[in-house]
Protein backbone atom coordinates (compact mmCIF):
# COMPACT_ATOMS: atom_id res chain seq x y z
CA UNK A 1 0.00 0.00 0.00
CA UNK A 2 1.48 3.27 -0.52
CA UNK A 3 1.81 5.81 1.89
CA UNK A 4 1.03 9.72 1.19
CA UNK A 5 0.77 12.43 3.52
CA UNK A 6 0.41 16.69 3.05
CA UNK A 7 2.82 18.61 5.56
CA UNK A 8 4.04 22.11 5.46
CA UNK A 9 7.95 22.77 5.25
CA UNK A 10 9.52 24.06 8.79
CA UNK A 11 12.99 24.74 8.91
CA UNK A 12 16.11 22.78 8.08
CA UNK A 13 18.13 21.23 11.22
CA UNK A 14 20.22 18.17 11.78
CA UNK A 15 20.30 15.20 13.74
CA UNK A 16 22.44 12.67 15.33
CA UNK A 17 22.10 9.35 14.36
CA UNK A 18 22.54 6.09 16.77
CA UNK A 19 26.26 5.63 15.21
CA UNK A 20 27.13 9.44 16.30
CA UNK A 21 27.09 10.31 12.43
CA UNK A 22 24.99 13.80 12.29
CA UNK A 23 22.96 14.22 9.01
CA UNK A 24 21.28 17.14 7.90
CA UNK A 25 17.60 16.92 7.85
CA UNK A 26 14.18 19.11 6.95
CA UNK A 27 11.31 18.96 9.78
CA UNK A 28 8.09 18.75 7.92
CA UNK A 29 4.57 19.01 10.32
CA UNK A 30 2.48 16.30 8.37
CA UNK A 31 -1.05 16.04 8.90
CA UNK A 32 -3.32 14.49 10.09
CA UNK A 33 -4.91 14.80 6.66
CA UNK A 34 -8.39 13.66 5.62
CA UNK A 35 -9.74 11.51 2.51
CA UNK A 36 -12.21 14.19 0.69
CA UNK A 37 -12.45 12.02 -2.08
CA UNK A 38 -11.76 8.72 -3.82
CA UNK A 39 -11.26 8.79 -7.79
CA UNK A 40 -11.74 5.28 -9.61
CA UNK A 41 -11.68 4.32 -12.47
CA UNK A 42 -14.87 4.00 -14.00
CA UNK A 43 -16.27 7.11 -12.88
CA UNK A 44 -13.00 9.77 -13.22
CA UNK A 45 -11.19 7.29 -15.15
CA UNK A 46 -7.63 7.15 -13.19
CA UNK A 47 -7.40 5.91 -9.80
CA UNK A 48 -6.41 8.64 -6.90
CA UNK A 49 -7.22 9.84 -3.39
CA UNK A 50 -7.46 13.34 -2.65
CA UNK A 51 -6.38 14.56 0.52
CA UNK A 52 -7.06 17.81 2.16
CA UNK A 53 -4.76 19.27 4.75
CA UNK A 54 -6.56 22.49 6.16
CA UNK A 55 -7.38 24.54 3.51
CA UNK A 56 -5.35 23.01 0.39
CA UNK A 57 -5.79 19.59 -0.83
CA UNK A 58 -4.01 18.01 -3.19
CA UNK A 59 -4.40 14.50 -5.22
CA UNK A 60 -1.72 10.88 -5.04
CA UNK A 61 -2.12 8.04 -7.37
CA UNK A 62 -2.47 4.99 -5.72
CA UNK A 63 -2.70 1.28 -7.17
CA UNK A 64 -6.38 0.27 -5.50
CA UNK A 65 -8.45 2.73 -3.79
CA UNK A 66 -10.36 -0.09 -2.29
CA UNK A 67 -8.22 0.51 0.39
CA UNK A 68 -9.14 4.04 0.69
CA UNK A 69 -12.80 5.84 1.80
CA UNK A 70 -13.40 9.25 2.21
CA UNK A 71 -13.80 10.76 5.99
CA UNK A 72 -10.66 8.54 6.54
CA UNK A 73 -7.86 9.86 8.09
CA UNK A 74 -4.29 9.51 7.78
CA UNK A 75 -2.12 10.29 9.98
CA UNK A 76 1.79 10.83 10.60
CA UNK A 77 2.29 7.17 12.36
CA UNK A 78 1.99 5.00 8.18
CA UNK A 79 5.74 6.75 8.04
CA UNK A 80 8.85 4.30 9.69
CA UNK A 81 12.30 5.20 10.27
CA UNK A 82 14.19 4.02 6.97
CA UNK A 83 11.42 4.98 4.05
CA UNK A 84 12.85 5.55 0.75
CA UNK A 85 10.02 8.87 0.01
CA UNK A 86 9.81 11.30 -2.88
CA UNK A 87 8.76 14.94 -1.79
CA UNK A 88 7.37 17.08 -4.24
CA UNK A 89 6.97 21.14 -3.15
CA UNK A 90 6.54 24.73 -5.24
CA UNK A 91 9.56 26.76 -5.52
CA UNK A 92 10.41 30.00 -5.20
CA UNK A 93 9.45 31.75 -8.54
CA UNK A 94 12.78 33.45 -9.88
CA UNK A 95 11.48 34.85 -12.60
CA UNK A 96 13.81 34.97 -15.79
CA UNK A 97 17.20 34.13 -14.60
CA UNK A 98 20.51 33.92 -16.68
CA UNK A 99 22.72 31.21 -16.42
CA UNK A 100 24.87 32.27 -13.28
CA UNK A 101 22.16 32.47 -11.42
CA UNK A 102 19.74 29.15 -12.75
CA UNK A 103 22.83 26.88 -13.46
CA UNK A 104 25.83 28.24 -10.84
CA UNK A 105 27.92 28.53 -14.09
CA UNK A 106 31.42 30.72 -12.94
CA UNK A 107 31.07 33.41 -15.80
CA UNK A 108 34.18 35.14 -16.85
CA UNK A 109 37.06 36.97 -15.23
CA UNK A 110 35.93 40.56 -14.64
CA UNK A 111 39.32 42.22 -15.90
CA UNK A 112 41.83 41.67 -18.67
CA UNK A 113 39.09 42.83 -21.68
CA UNK A 114 35.99 40.67 -20.52
CA UNK A 115 33.09 43.06 -21.21
CA UNK A 116 30.66 40.65 -20.31
CA UNK A 117 31.34 38.82 -17.53
CA UNK A 118 28.06 37.30 -16.93
CA UNK A 119 27.66 35.77 -20.33
CA UNK A 120 26.96 32.06 -21.18
CA UNK A 121 29.70 31.96 -23.81
CA UNK A 122 29.61 29.53 -26.96
CA UNK A 123 26.04 27.50 -27.16
CA UNK A 124 27.64 25.11 -30.10
CA UNK A 125 30.17 24.95 -33.20
CA UNK A 126 29.75 24.23 -36.72
CA UNK A 127 28.28 20.89 -35.96
CA UNK A 128 25.16 19.90 -35.69
CA UNK A 129 24.52 23.68 -37.42
CA UNK A 130 21.85 24.90 -34.35
CA UNK A 131 21.49 24.98 -30.76
CA UNK A 132 21.23 21.49 -29.54
CA UNK A 133 18.41 20.74 -27.22
CA UNK A 134 18.52 21.15 -23.13
CA UNK A 135 21.43 23.46 -23.65
CA UNK A 136 21.69 25.34 -20.21
CA UNK A 137 21.08 28.88 -21.15
CA UNK A 138 19.23 31.73 -19.37
CA UNK A 139 15.44 31.08 -18.70
CA UNK A 140 12.54 31.00 -16.26
CA UNK A 141 13.49 29.79 -12.79
CA UNK A 142 11.32 27.98 -10.22
CA UNK A 143 8.39 26.01 -10.63
CA UNK A 144 7.48 22.72 -8.89
CA UNK A 145 10.24 20.28 -7.95
CA UNK A 146 10.53 16.32 -6.92
CA UNK A 147 13.28 15.04 -5.18
CA UNK A 148 13.52 11.50 -5.48
CA UNK A 149 14.87 8.42 -2.60
CA UNK A 150 14.71 10.90 1.06
CA UNK A 151 15.31 8.98 3.44
CA UNK A 152 12.93 9.20 7.15
CA UNK A 153 15.21 9.90 9.87
CA UNK A 154 12.52 10.55 12.62
CA UNK A 155 8.65 10.74 13.32
CA UNK A 156 7.72 12.69 15.98
CA UNK A 157 3.42 11.27 16.30
CA UNK A 158 2.63 13.09 19.13
CA UNK A 159 2.97 16.48 17.49
CA UNK A 160 2.69 15.63 14.15
CA UNK A 161 6.45 15.77 12.72
CA UNK A 162 8.71 14.26 10.37
CA UNK A 163 12.71 14.49 9.81
CA UNK A 164 13.62 13.48 6.21
CA UNK A 165 17.30 13.42 5.49
CA UNK A 166 18.76 16.05 2.77
CA UNK A 167 17.37 19.74 1.21
CA UNK A 168 13.33 19.64 0.53
CA UNK A 169 12.09 21.93 -2.32
CA UNK A 170 10.09 24.80 -1.74
CA UNK A 171 9.62 27.88 1.09
CA UNK A 172 9.06 27.70 4.71
CA UNK A 173 5.53 27.44 5.40
CA UNK A 174 4.67 25.87 1.73
CA UNK A 175 2.55 22.84 1.34
CA UNK A 176 4.63 19.62 0.41
CA UNK A 177 3.59 16.50 -0.79
CA UNK A 178 5.02 12.91 0.78
CA UNK A 179 5.14 9.63 -0.64
CA UNK A 180 6.76 6.57 -0.09
CA UNK A 181 8.56 4.74 -2.85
Amino acid sequence: MTKFILAEKLNMSQMFLADGRVVPVTILKAGPVKITQVKSEDKDKYQAVQVGFGKKKAEFRVGNVKDYTSGQEIKVDSFVIGDKVKVTAQMKGRGFAGPIKRYGFKGAPASHGHDHPRAVGAIGGRFPQHVRKGLRMAGRMGGVRTVKNLEVIDVDVERNLIAVKGAVPGARGGLVKIQSI
